[in-house]
């Protein structure tokens, strides 16, 4: 159940939660990721060669899923999309040409050449800072995709780490049965032998052939789950085949839980809920659009006639503007307004939510932790001296072969009781650092790193 390579969830949610210290915007600075808008589309679509083969270990899992997990790449095109529109929002209106020509078509001048032919210039020009609140309302639209994209992102290498989880424990589950399927058959030629000899009924040797046989479905299902976690696994980085070995890890490495009243405190760096101040930011910039849209624009016009008879020139000089007797935008501005308040009541919302999320992934993680320690220091080996007393006895005649069985039974419940134990632990210690914004142990490292020399 041991392995050479350490479970790197810390370098998992390192990369995961490398965020903007000032948190206006969600920046990878630990790991070195093309955007799509920088990819060839090839690079967007992996192909074989891409497909990770030998042993993988999770950062490589959580690499693969930041280039090529086609729902986050989705996500991305979106802020793209979102950039496109901040700089059309900056755009001016176009101007406007015309020309009109007058009187043609009459008996005394014959052909398109009327007595007038007038060219004009026209410019909308927006008053009330139409363009400046325009602009600084995609702007901060564009820094809600950056959000989304960054909660997504957060939501895929959660997602991406608890599968490998999910794998690292399915190769020790199927390793565990294995040495059980083992050892019923050894223990059902060392039956034989014993009812060869006549030591022990026929009986017993019937009982040997039927545990091992309920091994061999236990065996079978392991290896369809150990099959199914990978195609889950691989999944996380846009594939439907899994070509890698195998997975590299160690679920016994266990850090010690924070106090939730220290991760509570973290909360604020959970990207679903930081969204929520550019959300409340933006709602208030839509205000301040819809009300510019209350203050009429003016439409300047300025051009010149040409007038064919007397072969002369006039210049010709306007402007209209609406004027706002009916419609001051009053409608838009009242829905701007409501959105708001909306969103204040969304953002309370979804702080007791997370809050509420974070405390059940916590007692999740502690019940894991409690089970572990309790599993470690007394269940193991307690299961594992019965066991061995009772193998012991049987060889001497001391005990009848239903006692081997139920201590076997007993000591490979524990280990796979412990081995599930490891594993929920490890994937709630995921959801907490999802839900927190950062690693367990971050305050503390950044703590002890400023104080040292």
């Amino acid at each position: 159940m041991h392995s050479n390579y350490a479970l790197p969830l810390g370098i998992a949610f390192s990369l995961i939660f490398a965020l903007d210290p000032v948190g206006a915007n969600p920046i990878d600075k630990k790991i070195s990721v093309a955007h799509p808008k920088e990819q060839n589309q090839s690079d967007r679509n992996p192909s074989a060669s891409d497909e990770p083969t030998g042993i993988l270990i999770l950062s490589q899992a959580l690499a693969l899923a930041l280039t090529q997990n086609p729902e986050l790449s989705a996500f991305s095109w979106e802020s793209r999309a979102q950039e496109a529109a901040t700089l059309q929002a900056g755009l001016f209106p176009n101007p406007t040409f015309n020309a009109n020509a007058a009187n043609f078509g009459n008996r005394a001048i014959q052909g398109f050449d009327g007595d007038v032919v007038t060219l004009e210039l026209s410019q909308l020009i927006e008053l009330g800072g139409k363009r400046t609140a325009r602009i600084e309302a995609a702007a901060l639209t564009k820094q809600l995709a950056d959000w989304d994209y960054e909660a997504k992102r957060a939501d895929v290498l959660t997602q991406v780490t608890q599968a490998f989880i999910d794998v690292l424990a399915a190769q020790q589950r199927l390793a565990l049965t294995q040495q059980t399927h083992d050892l019923a058959n050894q223990t059902t030629v060392t039956t034989a032998a014993r009812v060869q000899a006549g030591k022990v009924s026929p009986v017993e040797e019937t009982k040997a052939k039927v545990a091992r046989a309920s091994v061999q479905i236990e065996l079978m299902r392991a290896q369809k789950e150990l099959e199914a976690a990978r195609k889950r696994l691989a999944a996380g980085w846009g594939s439907t085949t899994a070509r890698f070995e195998s997975v590299a890890g160690n679920l016994d490495s266990l850090p010690e839980p924070t106090s939730l009243d220290s991760l509570q405190q973290r909360l604020s760096k959970n990207p679903d809920l930081a969204r929520w101040a550019t959300e409340i930011t933006q709602r208030q910039a839509l205000i301040s659009m819809e009300k510019s849209k209350a203050i009429p624009d003016v439409t300047a016009t300025v051009g010149a006639s040409k007038y064919l008879m007397p072969n002369d020139y006039a210049l010709v000089v306007g402007f209209s503007v609406p004027l706002p007797v009916f419609d001051r935008n009053q409608g838009h501005i009242q829905e701007a307004e409501h959105r708001l308040s909306k969103a204040e009541q969304e953002l309370r919302n979804t702080e007791v939510r997370i809050t509420t999320a974070l405390n059940t992934a916590y007692q999740a993680l502690d019940a894991a932790h409690s089970e572990i320690m309790a599993l470690r220091q007394e269940i193991l080996p307690g299961a594992r001296s019965a066991y061995d007393a009772a193998r012991e006895g049987y060889r001497f005649g001391k005990f009848g072969f239903l006692d081997v069985l139920d201590a076997q039974r007993t000591l490979f419940g524990a280990k796979n009781q412990y081995l599930m134990a490891l594993a929920n632990y490890h994937k709630s210690l995921a959801d907490v650092e999802r839900l927190v914004g950062s690693g367990m142990n971050e305050t503390t490292a950044n703590s002890q790193s400023e104080v040292s020399p």
